[in-house]
């Protein structure tokens, strides 16, 4: 009987918590209650509440809807993004989940914010000028309604509209009085208007608070998740309690808000969208320059030379050889200049006997610009690699090889080996593969992921020490390649001497600066230098006398 009294309790205490969703109901039987709710309620969690922040009550004293209400019914909206997170461990972002937030608008990024804010345990308002229409493209858990319904049942309102349509929002004025609006927009072009939208939006509506924000976050990463694009939120506004208050949101939603400052830093925040890889124009327009100069160099070689000295059409080379022999002299230099900056900057350390002195401007955006460079450098060594294993795969490498057979038979040769040429080309070919895999490495420990779990004396290894080396085992490779050919008359052409002879003054400069540097004397004067030491400014240490007093000048040393 006792047993079965414990069983009559537990079920009308399942049966009571279904009755009531988002409530709990206390069991005395807690063992017997909890493995009913373990066998029953825990599904998928359609009965069973599995986050704080879904089980939570809403701000006026309501219970939240049960999950399956929660639920997304189209295919991968269905599915949570990141899956909810308890955040009762984290007092400061609790409160932020408990919010009703709004969204005015239905495109694309309203649908995947609300999207975000549902799955991240909000309740979402969304606020359409059509809202049956509208409606079938949010998840079931938002609720769609119009814009001034939406407007007066939250607080918080997000605001993604274009900015030629904030004046259709000019009727709401009257009930967005003390709301806090987040502009998400951007512009189409860069300082396209004299002012912000932010700026704009809040000057439409003196009585609200602005906020500019997610509107460097894509549509795509709010619906794939922070994981899988940029997690940082720029945040600026002229109230600090509005700012914290959305990241406070942006923070449950899994991402990092950033202060970027007053109203008046909305202009540069919409302006960072729009810029086209700001840090790679410099390094991509120096690759090009050299592609050109070092393809024209090349053309004029292997091509217009023996057109007009032995009236040879040698035009097929243009697409695979010509641009072959130009891609390893472009990744060569490239990484040349990535250590060449370095160089520079320890001579003006050494010269001026300081590193408080700043570099020049050219010098300082040049070291900004070394990863771009050395990510270009190994994109050019990839492609000399496949096009070096396509060189077999032409038409005209299979014809003259048919020739060159032709003619051995003709001259009845029956040993063509040659030890010289076969000992370069494995050296030759071994050593570019080495050199090509240090680049690899090189270009992986650049990637943000890889690079923030490295400590600094690891990343410093691999880019400094190892990069240095793959600079080396390069300069080997184009040795190996020109071996002796660089004393061939025969290889000037128009007087021009050979392209690797031309590649190799930056790279052997570099390697002679490295290696003058790694002499002691002046290795240690550098060393002290970076560590604070100036010339001609020398601090007196007065050390003291065994009895506790200071001693008199005899026992100062100088620095």
């Amino acid at each position: 009987m006792p047993s079965r009294a414990r069983l009559c309790r537990a079920v009308l205490c399942h049966a009571v918590s279904l009755a009531v969703p988002g409530r709990a109901v206390p069991c005395r039987s807690a063992r017997t209650c909890g493995g009913r709710r373990r066998a029953h309620g825990q599904e998928g969690g359609a009965r069973g509440l599995t986050s704080p922040l879904l089980a939570s009550p809403l701000p006026d004293g309501s219970a939240r809807p049960p999950a399956a209400a929660q639920r997304m019914s189209r295919g991968d909206m269905a599915k949570p993004l990141l899956g909810h997170r308890s955040m009762e461990g984290d007092p400061s972002i609790t409160p932020a989940a408990s919010r009703s937030i709004g969204v005015l608008g239905s495109g694309d990024f309203a649908r995947s914010l609300a999207i975000r804010l549902v799955c991240s345990g909000f309740k979402v308002v969304v606020g359409s000028r059509n809202p049956k229409r509208k409606a079938g493209l949010f998840p079931s858990a938002a609720e769609v309604t119009f814009q001034a319904e939406a407007v007066k049942k939250t607080d918080v309102i997000f605001v993604a509209v274009f900015r030629e349509h904030y004046s259709t929002l000019c009727d709401l004025a009257d009930v967005l009085v003390g709301k806090i609006l987040v502009d998400v927009s951007n512009n189409t072009e860069i300082n396209h208007h004299k002012e912000s939208n932010a700026e704009y939006l809040a000057s439409l509506f003196p009585a609200c608070t602005v906020v500019k924000g997610f509107n460097v976050v894509s549509a795509w990463t709010l619906q794939s998740g922070a994981r899988d694009g940029n997690k940082q939120v720029l945040i600026c506004s002229n109230n600090q309690e509005a700012k914290r208050t959305v990241a406070e949101i942006a923070q449950v939603m899994g991402f990092t808000p950033v202060d970027m400052g007053c109203m008046s830093s909305a202009r540069e925040i919409e302006n960072i969208p729009l810029r086209l890889l700001p840090a790679w124009k410099i390094p991509i327009f120096l690759a090009l320059g050299l592609f050109l100069c070092f393809f024209t160099y090349n053309l004029i070689r292997q091509v217009i030379h023996p057109y007009i000295r032995e009236q040879k059409n040698k035009l097929y080379k243009i697409p695979i050889e010509v641009v072959n022999t130009t891609l390893p002299c472009v990744a060569y230099v490239m990484l040349s200049l990535v250590y060449l900056p370095g160089v520079l900057a320890a001579c003006s350390q050494l010269y001026y006997g300081t590193k408080y002195r700043r570099f020049p401007d050219w010098l300082d955006q040049w070291l900004q610009h070394r990863k771009q460079i050395g990510l270009l450098s190994f994109f050019c060594a990839a492609l000399h690699a496949v096009y070096s294993l396509c060189l077999p795969m032409r038409r005209s490498h299979r014809y003259q090889l048919i020739e060159t057979a032709v003619k051995q038979a003709v001259e009845k040769k029956m040993n063509i080996w040659v030890e010289e040429e076969v000992w370069r080309m494995e050296i030759y070919i071994s050593v570019g593969i080495i050199a090509l895999g240090l680049l690899s490495l090189l270009a992986i420990t650049s990637l943000p992921s890889i690079a923030n779990s490295l400590n600094w004396r690891e990343f410093s290894f691999i880019q400094s020490t190892l990069g240095f080396i793959a600079l080396v085992i390069s300069t080997l490779h184009t040795l190996t390649y020109g071996w002796s050919r660089a004393f061939d008359e025969n290889q000037y052409k128009f007087y021009l001497p050979p392209t690797y002879t031309l590649t190799l003054l930056v790279p052997c400069t570099v390697i002679l600066a490295k290696v003058i540097f790694s002499l002691p004397c002046i290795q240690q004067r550098l060393l002290r230098i970076r560590r604070g030491w100036e010339k001609g400014r020398y601090v007196k240490f007065v050390l003291p006398s065994a009895t506790g007093e200071y001693s008199s000048g005899e026992t100062s040393s100088n620095v």
